[in-house]
């Protein structure tokens, strides 16, 4: 998972308003609901001292939120909403409604952290609509491609002259399949897309996906559900794009766990892996994490850190801060300011889910939670000591 999407999150020196907002409810009262809901999550804000302009502006906002998509994550600073963000699943009912020196974005890997980069390509003999659903956005075109249109039909007469229409009609398809199959390279590239399904009849899918190149069509699944045509009835479609995203989410997860076990270990005297807050927040200080793994419920998930202004401001001690430029640190989540150091340096998220959920790898889990793959090794040992040399437990 990429955190770009936050990136209006990092440039507000805060304090924040954060709000998980559940706008699931379909029921006929469901806007007295929200109204409810919002109102009550405004008055827990300003119990926390959030200023009145800062809890106005998410009023305004929270009252105005539609029902689709199921949730809602809200940020505000400074008495406005900055950022807007559309969650997949619903959060619990009560809203969580916090207020702190950092955006509270822990949450955000339990609601929408199972949701890889998908596009959506709806193919047919004449061209397609590259459809886009990412993290933290409402699914949108982004494209389209429009190939020839004459010939598309083939004819059953077999004299010389239907023979050559033949030709041609095969050629156009081959030719639309060959612009598709670029376009969706060029855009997928563009997008960072995890998962690509292709939709349309099974021709025109299969002609599509023997173009493209071989790491988009290593991720790319087929289906049989859903059409280009205005008015098709996409539902069962929905369901095989959530289900194809769960997949790439789980697998991402294994090869993480995979790695950060092999990682972990040193290897001719270098450790490409991290674990623990102190050893987290050294790799965070010096832009050293190339992936965050985060266990949901571990312990070290909310213990406390010193942050600055800046998302490499980070320390395990207050007295550690003087050395980082900001005078004046708070205290924030270690996965808080985790979370926002990799929303700044383009590190990749992975959502472990729980022990339950992770199972038989339950021995690869991060010891407290949170892990890191490095983008390049420590040698001899990790500050802090976090590595180990042999199998740990997953608590």
């Amino acid at each position: 998972m990429k955190l770009d999407f936050l990136d209006p999150l990092l440039h507000h020196p805060g304090p924040w308003a954060s709000v998980y907002f559940d706008t699931s409810a379909i029921t006929e009262d469901a806007a007295a609901q929200r109204a409810l809901q919002a109102r009550d999550a405004c008055e827990r804000l300003a119990e926390q001292g959030a200023d009145d302009a800062t809890v106005r502006a998410l009023h305004t906002t929270l009252s105005g939120l539609d029902p689709d998509p199921e949730g809602h994550a809200v940020f505000a600073t400074e008495g406005r909403v900055v950022l807007d963000t559309p969650l997949p699943a619903a959060p619990p009912a009560t809203s969580l409604a916090d207020w702190a020196p950092l955006p509270r974005l822990g949450p955000l890997l339990d609601y929408a952290a199972r949701d890889p980069v998908c596009l959506v390509a709806f193919v047919d003999r004449r061209g397609a609509d590259f459809e886009l659903l990412g993290h933290g956005r409402r699914p949108h075109t982004i494209d389209e491609v429009r190939g020839q249109e004459w010939p598309l039909h083939r004819s059953g007469r077999a004299d010389w002259s239907q023979r050559h229409f033949q030709l041609a009609v095969e050629n156009t398809w081959e030719q639309n399949a060959e612009r598709i199959a670029e376009a969706l390279a060029v855009d997928a590239e563009r997008a960072g897309v995890e998962v690509l399904v292709l939709a349309g009849d099974a021709r025109e899918r299969r002609a599509v996906l023997d173009r493209l190149p071989e790491w988009l069509r290593a991720v790319a699944v087929e289906s049989e559900r859903g059409g280009r045509a205005r008015g098709s009835d996409n539902r069962l479609l929905d369901t095989e794009v959530a289900d194809a995203r769960a997949e790439r989410a789980r697998l991402d997860a294994e090869r993480a766990l995979d790695d950060f076990e092999a990682g972990r270990s040193p290897t001719r005297g270098l450790i490409d892996a991290a674990e623990g807050v102190p050893a987290l927040v050294d790799a965070a200080r010096e832009h050293r994490i190339a992936s965050l793994l985060v266990r949901s419920g571990g312990p070290d998930l909310r213990r406390d850190v010193w942050v600055g202004h800046d998302p490499d401001q980070v320390a395990v001690r207050r007295g550690d801060t003087r050395y980082l430029g900001d005078p004046a640190p708070h205290q924030a989540r270690a996965d808080d300011a985790l979370l926002r150091s990799a929303a700044a340096t383009g590190a990749d998220v992975v959502a472990l889910g729980d022990d339950t959920a992770c199972g038989a790898v339950g021995a690869a889990l991060p010891v407290g939670g949170l892990g890191a793959l490095l983008r390049w090794p420590y040698e001899g040992g990790v500050p802090g000591g976090g590595n180990r040399t042999g199998p740990v437990s997953g608590g």
